[in-house]
């Protein structure tokens, strides 16, 4: 079955050249173009896409109020947009979108995100009463990985950032790195534990590519990595999880 795609953009030269580059592919459907954010959120309602590209910038409703509006079984939502500064990528997360690719758009780079991709996301609950505290510290794990220079739209951002929330939930977890936490993670993902070990081992590497390693010594207070020494995936997690467990004590 094809997976059906909404588009959410005011360029409509750009809806309609991303549509035609689209619709050459037989596994995908691009089920409606929306101009302004409140067209959008009708098309979601009407369509029921599994995939919604959303720019920030539209007419009516911002691409953040379509976020923030979007109710129920929500879709994949990858923002695209040429407001791509770190500030906007960590609130396009924030209000619920899954990836942040900028604009000008790659059309074949978005065309492997969306094969890579899982499926859509299920219905989502009333929010509950640890929902404040959920996003709470999904703030602050977006605020340390921006300080450390991970990007939001690299796939081992949402792995890392799952498996520290889940290393923060269950910590003997981190002593089963390879049995438990890949998997766990895998497995809401629909990816493999490989894949998943892989994205977060790049996403630790971009970081210390960017050189950024006195911010990460900074956060913690004190110095604990040169730049030539890279930790691995269970150290990196396990230091930053202690330290957020640390701080709301």
């Amino acid at each position: 079955m094809k997976k059906k795609i909404l588009i959410a953009d005011d360029n409509l030269a750009f809806c309609s050249s991303l549509k035609d580059f689209i619709s050459t592919h037989s596994d995908f459907d691009v089920v409606g173009i929306a101009a302004n954010g409140v067209q959008a959120l009708q098309l979601v309602e009407s369509t029921d896409p599994d995939y919604l590209l959303l720019d920030i910038v539209m007419p009516e409703l911002d691409g953040f109020g379509v976020l923030s509006a979007l109710e129920g079984k929500r879709p994949i939502v990858i923002m695209i947009s040429q407001l791509a500064t770190d500030g906007f990528v960590q609130k396009a997360m924030q209000y619920g979108a899954s990836y942040f690719l900028a604009k000008p758009l790659d059309f074949s780079r978005l065309l492997k995100l969306l094969m890579e991709l899982g499926e859509p996301q299920p219905a989502m609950p009333k929010p509950a009463p640890t929902s404040k505290r959920v996003r709470s510290l999904d703030e602050k794990i977006a605020n340390l990985f921006i300080s450390v220079g991970i990007p939001a739209h690299i796939k081992g951002y949402q792995f890392l950032r799952e498996a520290i929330k889940m290393t923060i939930d269950t910590p003997d977890i981190i002593n089963s790195i390879t049995k438990r936490l890949y998997p766990g993670i895998a497995e809401r993902y629909d990816t493999s534990a490989s894949k998943v070990e892989r994205a977060i081992r790049h996403a630790i590497e971009v970081a210390w590519s960017r050189g950024k390693i006195e911010n990460i010594n900074n956060i913690f207070g004190i110095k604990i990595y040169s730049p030539n020494e890279k930790p691995t995936n269970g150290e990196f997690i396990a230091l930053i999880a202690d330290k957020l467990m640390l701080e709301s004590a």
